[in-house]
């Protein structure tokens, strides 16, 4: 059966997964996640990807990024290396990743600070950090590093814009949320044709430019609730602006 293609991303901007084969375990020790680091920061480098954010988990890793070169080339790059000194170093051989990584577009700024956030409470999640603070080997930490003016190897800027201070971004990061990103997102994403024959059942969703902005913000509320639409794909149905369609997500 031939492998269904990658969704191309309009910004160029994905969160990626990839995942230690049958559920392996990539990383055996903090030596092992600073060898990946390396990798990574060397990938990024040579590819010319922008890196958001990301989190190493025992058998897993999650990026943020917007692609330079292909995405699946980078990826190549940063993880072929890796392990080839994981197999020296545990004297073992074969693969140790998933040969197909799993990858979703990232369409609009709303749903990017979903995934940093995501991304970033993975380890809370799993039961290994009561909080955000206590996980090391997340972007977490180096984007309040680069709230307060140091250097690190992010490419931060974007979130800077989005929250204007580290105070806004902690107080994001920390709200208690349902996220789901990824694989568990895209099993319920609605179609175009599926969420318009949502909103020709239901008289209120019909002409929301009339309405006032606070019935239309809860109306628009109601829809992204309920089927998982981008800012987008809102905006692209709904008939609305995207800035209108953000500002009632905020």
């Amino acid at each position: 059966m031939a492998r269904q293609a990658r969704v191309k991303s309009a910004t160029g901007i994905y969160h990626v997964m990839l995942k230690g084969l049958d559920g392996r375990n990539i990383f055996l020790d903090d030596a092992d996640r600073s060898i990946f680091m390396e990798k990574l920061n060397k990938a990024r480098e040579i590819g010319g990807f922008e890196l958001y954010a990301y989190c190493l988990m025992d058998n897993h890793v999650h990026l943020l990024i917007k692609e330079g070169e292909e995405l699946g080339t980078s990826i190549k790059r940063m993880t072929v290396g890796y392990v080839q000194l994981h197999n020296n170093k545990y004297g073992r051989t074969g693969h140790l990743f998933q040969n197909r990584f799993n990858s979703e577009a990232v369409e609009d700024d709303l749903y990017l600070m979903t995934v940093v956030r995501y991304i970033h409470c993975n380890p809370i999640k799993a039961g290994i950090a009561s909080c955000l603070e206590e996980y090391p080997w997340s972007s977490y930490h180096q984007i309040r590093l680069a709230y307060q003016g140091k250097a690190t190897s992010l490419d931060s800027g974007i979130i800077k814009d989005y929250f204007p201070t580290e105070a806004d971004f902690i107080r994001f990061s920390e709200e208690e949320n349902q996220d789901e990103c990824l694989d568990n997102r895209s099993k319920t994403r609605w179609t175009d044709e599926r969420l318009t024959d949502l909103l020709s059942q239901n008289p209120e969703y019909r002409n929301l430019g009339e309405l006032s902005v606070d019935k239309r913000n809860q109306l628009i509320r109601e829809i992204q609730q309920e089927t998982g639409g981008s800012i987008r794909q809102l905006s692209r149905v709904l008939g609305l602006g995207k800035m209108m369609v953000e500002r009632a997500l905020k």
